[in-house]
């Protein structure tokens, strides 16, 4: 058999399996991240499962270890009470990425299995364990089963041969990979990779390839153990390690001879992962930021290779440099390597462990337009932000971000690139709204009445602070009041026309406009309060969206659903349907101007 199936039959009731079985499989890890650990938990419970053994059982927090988003927290916190309830070890947000916890912490060695919700756990096949990331149905079988069912995979086997070639890094060995294989054509195969000098491989190069197994289409990458990892597993894990082998006669679908003499220093083009070219062909593009972290290269020998660049340079000017070690570990060896001073004095942004760029919570996202050059494994649309990644090594990122442009530690300029003006400037074109032409706004309108009964009503229950990325304002409205408790709804059953009122202090809080404008998004005419937070309330009449001040609403005798008319000249406000009528404050001259003109500008 070779490693995989070696593997596989070993946490089986079989003594051999061959590619295409199906077979339950023992497993020696079951992990949840904070991502999709949430579902796990909601599987478990709602299912009525058990956990199989909380021993063998964790949570991981790596996505948001910054706590940035409310979502994520939320989730967090779940697994955390669960994990109280069950006996689970939680390696929480200060202890960076979890598929690298599991090495470090000697849970995942030569010839273990491990399932985690991460797409990525098959880079613990840099230590020669089984490592698959699955769905969240799948994880909470795993926890309450112990076991899950897989289909042994066709093996190929990679041979390096000759010498590596001295300014080959373990990034650009891999994306050289990735140019020779694509994206599918070892989709769903195990990889075993042998060389000379692939016995040379560290711990880290070697996670460095294995990380992008996925990006391969491959199940996973797969290094036999030599001594060191070996001894390094048997450390972590506090007992002796058995060595794992392919036999001599093992069965390959496929054998592969590659001239590693031939490698050269590669880059991966936006978009594709596999799409990857040699780093001279795309010298000198322009870019703005620059990222070194992720799962894939946010390791010790990652940073030094970074800061060998950075040492004594700084960041160029108007560009942005991120870095994200992957975990508490790594960390506290660049703090005590000074590696972290060598970052901090060429101008870069330092970051807890975590995953970063990969995931929406933490540093290494970047904005439309932006180019970004970056040591992570996927530079899908959309995935590390809305502009354009090109992959590349740690001192390929490193030196491009003291240059301004790609190039390599080389060839880094000695003044470096700035950015430029355009000739032709663009004029921004105002956004346009929906709304009357300026004089022509009426001053007297009808609508269905909200009847709020509430005081200090904040900006926070009206448009949520984890929305506050959203710009167009068409898109505002379906968030407006989803924090305040009993209205979570509002914006569904809310129509055009409605007229909100409300008690005491509407809109305290922050000085978000969009507290403001997802009412105009909604098509809501009016607000009418007993009194506004101080800011809500300029926000507000600059907007040119109409607000009265009405200290006495309760003797409109409102219903939900009444219809009322408000004069915003007079401070009329009128119960058309319990016939019923109160006095408010008229718009001032200030704001009836504002109102009339449209807005502020």
């Amino acid at each position: 058999m070779n490693l995989i199936e070696k593997i596989i039959a070993n946490h089986s009731k079989y003594s051999s399996v061959k590619p295409g079985d199906i077979v339950d499989i023992e497993l020696d890890v079951r992990a949840a991240r904070d991502f999709g650990g949430a579902n796990v938990v909601k599987n478990l419970v709602d299912n009525g499962l058990s956990v199989d053994d909380p021993a063998k059982t964790f949570f991981t927090f790596d996505c948001n270890p910054t706590g940035s988003d409310q979502k994520y927290a939320v989730n967090q916190h779940i697994c955390r009470m669960y994990a109280r309830e069950n006996g689970i070890r939680v390696y929480d947000i200060d202890n960076g990425i979890g598929t690298h916890t599991l090495m470090h912490e000697g849970l995942a060695y030569p010839g273990s299995t491990a399932v985690t919700t991460d797409s990525h756990a098959n880079i613990l096949g840099a230590v020669c364990s089984f490592g698959q990331g699955m769905g969240d149905k799948d994880i909470a079988a795993a926890w309450a089963k112990g076991k899950v069912w897989f289909k042994v995979p066709k093996s190929v086997k990679i041979n390096l041969n000759g010498k590596r070639p001295p300014s080959i890094s373990a990034k650009d060995i891999v994306l050289n990979l990735l140019y020779r294989f694509g994206a599918n054509s070892l989709l769903g195969y195990s990889i075993e990779i042998y060389g000379e000098e692939v016995e040379k491989f560290t711990l880290d190069e070697r996670i460095t390839i294995a990380s992008m197994a996925t990006e391969m289409g491959a199940i996973i990458i797969l290094f036999e153990p030599g001594r060191e990892i070996l001894e390094y597993s048997s450390s972590r894990s506090g007992r002796q390690i058995k060595p794992i082998k392919a036999d001599a006669d093992a069965q390959y679908e496929k054998v592969f001879d590659l001239d590693f003499s031939e490698f050269v220093n590669r880059v991966s083009r936006p978009g594709k992962p596999h799409d990857t070219i040699p780093v001279e062909e795309v010298k000198r593009i322009k870019i703005d930021s620059g990222f070194i972290g992720s799962c894939t290269n946010g390791r010790i020998e990652d940073m030094r290779e970074a800061a060998r660049v950075l040492e004594g340079k700084k960041v160029a000017p108007g560009v942005v440099l991120k870095i994200v070690p992957a975990t508490s570990e790594v960390w506290d060896q660049c703090l005590q390597e000074g590696i972290i001073l060598t970052f901090k004095k060429a101008g870069a942004l330092i970051s807890n462990p975590g995953c970063a760029g990969c995931a929406a919570g933490q540093v290494g996202q970047n904005g439309p337009g932006e180019i970004t050059i970056s040591t992570g494994n996927r530079n899908f649309p959309g995935k590390q932000g809305k502009g354009e990644v090109y992959l590349a090594s740690p001192s390929v990122v490193a030196a491009s971000a003291v240059a301004g442009y790609i190039t390599t530690p080389d060839d880094i300029p000695v003044s470096p690139a700035l950015f430029t003006a355009s000739r032709k400037a663009e004029k921004r074109s105002a956004r346009k709204e929906k709304e009357e032409p300026a004089g022509d706004r009426p001053t007297v309108i009808e609508g269905r009445a909200w009847d709020i009964r509430e005081d200090n009503i904040d900006t926070d229950m009206i448009f949520h602070n984890r929305y506050l990325t959203i710009t167009d304002i068409e898109e505002m409205g379906k968030y407006t009041f989803d924090n305040l408790k009993g209205y979570e709804d509002f914006a569904k059953k809310a129509r055009p026309g409605d007229i909100v009122v409300v008690r005491k202090n509407f809109g305290s809080g922050s000085s978000r406009q969009q507290a403001v404008d997802c009412f105009k998004s909604l098509g809501v005419q009016a607000v009418i309060a007993e009194s506004f937070g101080a800011i809500y309330e300029r926000n507000a009449i600059n907007a040119a969206f109409p607000i009265l001040n009405c200290s006495v609403p309760d003797d409109l005798s409102l219903e939900n659903g009444d219809i009322i008319n408000v004069n915003f000249e007079t401070g009329e406000i009128t119960n058309i349907t319990k016939n019923k009528t109160v006095t408010g404050e008229k718009f001032s001259e200030v704001q009836l101007e504002i109102y009339r003109n449209g807005g502020l500008f």
